[in-house]
C-alpha cells in the first residue's frame, strides 16, 4: 500500500514537473528585434503608406470591431419670436428634439445600398457614426434643448439680399459648451419669403464650422408631419462638419458617388427615373439614406486626426477601458490609419498586426503578444489620447517559443505605466 503510494506521488511530481507554464511579462529593450524599411516593404503585411488617405480609415468587413463607433456630442436651440408664435411649445419641442436624435441614429446605424451607377457593386458598410444628446453638466436639470425667444435672431433666409445664410450672431450669443458639444440651431423661414407664391419652405441648412443652422422643422410641424423627414437634413450638416461635400459635385473626392440627373429627384418622377436618381446622404434628392466607403472613411479621417478642430465634439469614448471592446488578432491585420481604441488587444498565435501610425490605448488597457503571434510598428506611435497611462506591451513564452516584437524605422512608445527598459 505505502509502495502504491509512494508511486502515485513520483508519477504526480513527474507529471507537473513536465507540464508547460506560460510566463507573461512586459517587454525590455532586449525583446525588439529590429528591421529596416527597405526589407519590410519586400515582407506580406507590409504596405508603403500613404498618411491620411480615406482608404485607411474605411471599416473592415472582416474586423468591424477594430472601428469603434464615434459619438458626435450635439445639443439643440429652438429659435422663436419674443411673443412665442411659432409651434411647437417647449414640451412637444423636447420630445421632437429626441425623436429627432433617434431617427438621426437609425440612419447612421442602417446604412442604405446605393442607387447609383444602376445595378452597382458599391459596398454598403456600418458607418459607425452615431449623435448623443449632450446636456451641460454645470446646468442642474439641463437636457441639452434649449428654447431663445429672439427677434433678432429667429428667421432664416437662405437667398437673396437679407439672407443671413452664414450669420453667426446666435452661435456667438447663445451657443453652449462650444469647446466640446456640436450647436444645432432651429429656425422658421421668414415671412416675408413664405408671401411668395413660388417659395418652397423646404427642410434645409447650412454648416458652418463649429456649428449647424437647420430650417423647416416649424413648417413641417404645422403641417403635423414628424421627425422622421427631417432626419436625414441633420445628418447631411452632421456630414459635412466632417468633410463631405456635395455628391453631385465631381470633385467632392469620392470617386463612388456618381450625380444623379438633374431633373430625377426621385425615382417615383418617371421611368427614367427610376434607374439615375440617387438616395446619397450628400445629394438633394427625396432619399438620403446611403453613404458610400469612401464618404465613410473620409469622415472617420477627419474624426481621427488630431490636428483636426472638429475632433472635439466627439465623446472620448477611448478614455474608459471596456471589457468588451477587447480586440483579438487571430490572423494578418494592417492598421494604416489613426486608431483609437476602447479594449484590450491581443494577438494570438498566428496573428500578425502591423501598426503604421497612431493607435491611442485606453487607459489601463495593454497589448499582449502570444507565442506565436507577432507585433510589428512601422514608425508608429503608441500612447493615451487622455492624458493617463496605459499599462504596455506584454509578451508571452510557453516551451520556448515567445511573442515577436518588430521595430520598423523609429516607433514612439508613450505613457505606459511599464515602459521600454
Amino acid at each position: 500500500m505505502r509502495i502504491n503510494i509512494l508511486l502515485l506521488f513520483v508519477l504526480a511530481f513527474v507529471l507537473y514537473s513536465c507540464h508547460s507554464i506560460m510566463t507573461t511579462r512586459y517587454i525590455t529593450s532586449e525583446d525588439i528585434e529590429r528591421m529596416d524599411i527597405a526589407q519590410a516593404l519586400g515582407i506580406p503585411g507590409n504596405t508603403n503608406v500613404r498618411y491620411g488617405a480615406w482608404e485607411h480609415y474605411v471599416p473592415d468587413s472582416l474586423h468591424p470591431d477594430h472601428t469603434p463607433i464615434r459619438y458626435i456630442r450635439v445639443n439643440f436651440h429652438w429659435m422663436n419670436t419674443s411673443d412665442s408664435i411659432y409651434t411647437p411649445g417647449e414640451y412637444r419641442a423636447t420630445e421632437y428634439t429626441k425623436g429627432l436624435v433617434r431617427a438621426s441614429n437609425y440612419s447612421w446605424r442602417k446604412n442604405k445600398k446605393m442607387y447609383l451607377p444602376p445595378r452597382n457593386n458599391t459596398p454598403v458598410l456600418p458607418s459607425q457614426v452615431r449623435i448623443v444628446l449632450t446636456p451641460d453638466p454645470s446646468i442642474p436639470g439641463d437636457k441639452g434643448i434649449y428654447f431663445h425667444y429672439d427677434d433678432q435672431w429667429v428667421h432664416h433666409v437662405h437667398e437673396g439680399k437679407n439672407r443671413t445664410l452664414a450669420t453667426r450672431g446666435m452661435y456667438d450669443k447663445y451657443g453652449v459648451q462650444k469647446d466640446s458639444v456640436l450647436n444645432v440651431f432651429i429656425f422658421a423661414h421668414h415671412p416675408d419669403s413664405l408671401k411668395s407664391e413660388t417659395y418652397n419652405a423646404y427642410g434645409g441648412g447650412v454648416a458652418l464650422g463649429n456649428f449647424i443652422k437647420i430650417v423647416g422643422i416649424y413648417d413641417v410641424y404645422k403641417n403635423r408631419d414628424d421627425y422622421w423627414k427631417q432626419r436625414t437634413n441633420l445628418n447631411h450638416e452632421i456630414a459635412h462638419i466632417y468633410g463631405l461635400s456635395h455628391s453631385w459635385i465631381k470633385n467632392d473626392g469620392c470617386d463612388d458617388t456618381p450625380p444623379h440627373v438633374q431633373d430625377c429627384f426621385s425615382r417615383t418622377l418617371s421611368a427614367y427615373c427610376d434607374t439615375m436618381a440617387s438616395n446619397n446622404l450628400m445629394d438633394y434628392v427625396a432619399e438620403q439614406l446611403a453613404l458610400t466607403p469612401c464618404q465613410i472613411g473620409r469622415m472617420h479621417a477627419r474624426m481621427s486626426s488630431l490636428r483636426n478642430n472638429r475632433r472635439k465634439y466627439i465623446l472620448p469614448s477611448w478614455c474608459e477601458l471596456k471589457d468588451t471592446m477587447h480586440i483579438r488578432i487571430k490572423d494578418t491585420v494592417e492598421w494604416l490609419g489613426a486608431k483609437d481604441l476602447e479594449g484590450h488587444i491581443t494577438i494570438e498565435n498566428g496573428g500578425l498586426l502591423t501598426i503604421h501610425d497612431r493607435v491611442s490605448m485606453p487607459p489601463g488597457g495593454k497589448i499582449t503578444v502570444a507565442p506565436g503571434g507577432q507585433l510589428r510598428l512601422n514608425d508608429a506611435r503608441l500612447h493615451n489620447d487622455c492624458g493617463k497611462q496605459w499599462k504596455g506591451i506584454e509578451i508571452q513564452e510557453l516551451d520556448g517559443e515567445k511573442g515577436s516584437i518588430v521595430f520598423i524605422g523609429e516607433p514612439k512608445l508613450e505613457d505606459m505605466e511599464f515602459p521600454l527598459e
